[in-house]
């Protein structure tokens, strides 16, 4: 029970790594925010909610400055603060650089980079005015450290977390918030289970622990980043990738 009394909101809370985070959250004692475009975040929160956890969904397009303003507003109305976020709302996207379309390149930045960037920026707000600091875990990804031939725009966007995570960690630092960031490699979710046989073995071939992720693998790293088991860890990136990038 690391985050008993404590409230975290979880973007992209809906599916995947941020659902498995939201689960994990409210498991460990949380309240917990769940955020996300898509209506199946009502979904997760009422199964929470009926084994007896505290959550909430809330639509929000991370985006939209204005919609992040009023999820970090109505948690604390609903919740009283914010002790923890997981910015896990992201996208993926395909192509080298000359075969990428414009279109592609500024959607992919602007919800993997632009949409961190403001959550980042509110959740601090409100941990600045409580006084007592807070955690923050960024989703970058092994695409944060290496390059790879097709993943021009979505290596950039995850480029970019890297660093705002290691700004923003040394600017709020003294204030009591720490900000690290978790690099998955290659994790089974919904998406990879629809992709041909061929190429899933091609990817689990790429990490020499020997098979692909899960998403409850990344989602301890994040609480563990988040709790105070993390209490002088700001500014990095733990990569959760079977070996991805010791390559």
């Amino acid at each position: 029970m690391r985050f008993q009394n404590k409230v975290a909101i979880v973007t992209g809370g809906a599916g995947g790594i941020g659902e498995t985070t939201a689960r994990l959250f409210a498991e460990e004692g949380a309240s917990v925010v769940i955020a996300d475009l898509s209506g199946k975040g009502q979904d997760v929160s009422d199964a929470l909610n009926e084994r007896g956890l505290e959550t909430c969904y809330m639509r929000t397009d991370v985006t939209k400055e204005e919609e992040v303003i009023r999820m970090v507003k109505q948690t604390v109305q609903r919740y009283g603060r914010v002790d923890s976020l997981f910015a896990g709302a992201g996208i993926a996207s395909d192509g080298p650089a000359d075969q990428v379309d414009l279109d592609v390149w500024e959607r992919t930045i602007e919800v993997n980079l632009t949409g961190v960037f403001l959550c980042n920026k509110h959740a601090i707000k409100q941990m600045l005015m409580q006084g007592y600091g807070g955690t923050i875990v960024n989703c970058g990804s092994v695409h944060s450290h290496v390059g790879k031939a097709r993943v021009a725009a979505y290596a950039a966007s995850k480029g970019g977390v890297e660093m705002l995570t290691k700004s923003t960690a040394v600017a709020y630092a003294s204030k009591g918030i720490r900000v690290n960031a978790v690099c998955p490699g290659y994790i089974h979710t919904n998406l990879i289970s629809g992709l041909d046989e061929r190429i899933v073995n091609v990817l689990i071939g790429q990490h020499p622990i020997g098979r692909l992720g899960t998403t409850e693998e990344v989602a301890k790293a994040v609480l563990f980043l988040a709790s105070d088991d993390a209490s002088f860890i700001t500014g990095t990136s733990l990569l959760v990738d079977g070996g991805y990038t010791a390559v």
